[in-house]
C-alpha cells in the first residue's frame, strides 16, 4: 500500500489490504483514481467526508459501511472536516471480474446488530442487508464482551482472516490485541471469545 511493500504479505486470497488511517482534523486525501478494486470504509471514530467523480458527495461516520467499486475507474476524495481525528480502515478486495461498471454503497449497521455475534456486512449477494461486493467473499463485523461468544465455519478451501479493531479478544485459543489479525487456512472454524470491550472484523474468503 503506497510505499509500503512486503512480498510475504502482499495479499491473502482475495484480500489486498486493510489499513488505519488515522486522518488528523481538516486533513485528507485528495482526488485520486482507482480501477478494478471493491474498496470498503470502516470508520471507528470520527468522521470522513467522501466525494466521488460518479457524483456521491457525504460523510461517513462510525457504524456505517462504504462500498465503492472502482471498476474501469473512478476519481474520488477523503476530508476530516470535523474537530478530532477520523479513525477508519479501508479495505481492498480484489474483484472477480474486471471492468465492471463502478458503484457505490453506504449502509449503516447499530451496535445492537453486531453485539455478541457475528454480523454480515458486505457480501456478494447484498445477504441480510449487507453491502455487495464483486467477490465470492463474505467480511462480518462483532462486537464482544465477557461471556459473549460466536463462531463462524470455513467452508472446504474457503480462507479466513481475523483482524481486531479494538480491546482484546480469544480467537481459537489465542488472545489477540487490537491491531492483531489471524491468517486461517485448511481450518474449518474460527471461534471468538472472552472478549474486553472488543470489535473485530471476520473475514470468510
Amino acid at each position: 500500500f503506497a510505499s509500503y511493500q512486503d512480498p510475504a504479505h502482499e495479499h491473502f486470497g482475495p484480500l489486498r489490504v486493510i489499513n488505519e488511517d488515522r486522518i488528523a482534523a481538516g486533513g485528507g486525501f485528495g482526488a485520486h483514481p482507482h480501477r478494478d478494486m471493491e474498496i470498503i470504509s470502516y470508520v471507528l471514530d470520527g468522521a470522513l467526508a467522501h466525494k466521488d467523480s460518479m457524483g456521491n458527495d457525504g460523510t461517513i461516520v462510525p457504524g456505517e459501511v462504504q462500498r465503492m467499486s472502482a471498476g474501469t475507474g473512478v476519481m474520488h476524495s477523503e476530508f476530516n472536516h470535523h474537530p478530532g481525528t477520523s479513525h477508519f480502515l479501508q479495505i481492498w478486495i480484489y474483484p472477480d471480474r474486471t471492468g465492471v461498471a463502478p458503484s457505490y454503497e453506504q449502509k449503516l449497521f447499530q451496535a445492537g446488530e453486531k453485539r455478541g455475534r457475528l454480523r454480515v456486512i458486505a457480501s456478494p449477494d447484498g445477504r441480510d442487508g449487507s453491502v455487495s461486493i464483486h467477490q465470492n467473499a463474505l467480511l462480518y463485523a462483532g462486537l464482544f464482551d465477557g461471556a459473549e461468544q460466536a463462531s463462524l465455519e470455513l467452508g472446504p478451501g474457503r480462507l479466513g482472516y481475523v483482524h481486531v479493531v479494538r480491546g482484546q479478544l480469544q480467537v481459537n485459543g489465542r488472545m489477540l490485541n487490537a491491531g492483531d489479525a489471524l491468517k486461517f487456512s485448511g481450518e474449518p472454524l474460527v471461534s471468538l471469545g472472552l472478549g474486553r470491550d472488543a470489535e473485530v472484523l471476520v473475514f470468510d474468503l
